[in-house]
């Protein structure tokens, strides 16, 4: 299965989202963000950073690259229940899809101000989608986190939809690292098929390069692995 991972001038872990695909048993190929199209990849995955420098605000420029035209186009709008591209975007690429308006509310400055570098207790609550079956409902795990601007927001009426459609894929545990409304992480559009994670799974994905423990206090995280997994098995029931 082929799962292009795209490269916008400031991405930094495009090359760390690589090698999860390829450790997960995938084959990845590197898209440019110049390109108009996606070469015929069977899943897309927008990766972290900082996108031409994060001017204007986070994800904004990127969203009008040639490939997001292309990528929004075969995802399908957010509230359409058949299944459009495979697509994960991770922190900056969160920021791109809900510039993208492929997923709603919006990504703002954390609510401390400063940076946030941690490793990051999460509940799975959404197991139905092409990158999180693989988990177990409320399954909890640990994942790097590392933002700026990771506070997710929406009008209420947003999110009491996104909660009453079982929306929300991940939340945050122990304490809210960003000021997020009602500690959300992660959201998907209603097919399951893109999905926006805050925190890194790219980055729990070998024992020795991740956290020191993962959520049942194993040595050695690799708790984001299966992201990666997942949508090896869930794009091709899509």
């Amino acid at each position: 299965m082929r799962i292009g991972i795209v490269t916008f001038p400031g991405s930094l872990d495009d090359v760390d989202a690589v090698r999860a695909v390829r450790i997960a048993g995938g084959e990845p190929l590197r898209l440019w963000h110049g390109d108009e199209s996606v070469h015929g990849v069977d899943a897309v995955i927008l990766p972290g950073g900082f996108s031409y420098g994060d001017y204007l605000r986070c994800g904004a420029i990127a969203r009008f690259s040639p490939i997001m035209a292309e990528i929004i186009r075969l995802a399908g709008p957010p509230d359409a229940a058949s299944p459009g591209l495979p697509v994960l975007g991770i922190c900056n690429g969160f920021q791109v899809l809900c510039e993208s308006h492929l997923l709603p509310g919006a990504l703002v400055r954390n609510d401390s101000r400063t940076f946030v570098c941690r490793d990051q207790r999460l509940r799975i609550e959404r197991t139905d989608t092409v990158w999180t079956n693989g988990y177990a409902p409320d399954e909890e795990i640990v994942v790097p986190l590392k933002n700026g601007e990771g506070g997710f927001v929406a009008d209420r009426a947003t999110l009491d939809r996104l909660d009453g459609e079982g929306r929300v894929v991940a939340r945050y545990l122990e304490l809210n690292p960003n000021g997020s409304y009602r500690d959300i992480a992660g959201v998907s559009n209603a097919a399951g098929t893109v999905v926006g994670l805050m925190p890194h799974p790219e980055h729990a994905v070998e024992p020795l390069f991740g956290p020191d423990h993962d959520a049942q206090g194993r040595s050695g995280s690799t708790d984001g692995l299966r992201f990666f997994t997942s949508v090896l098995q869930g794009a091709l029931s899509v």
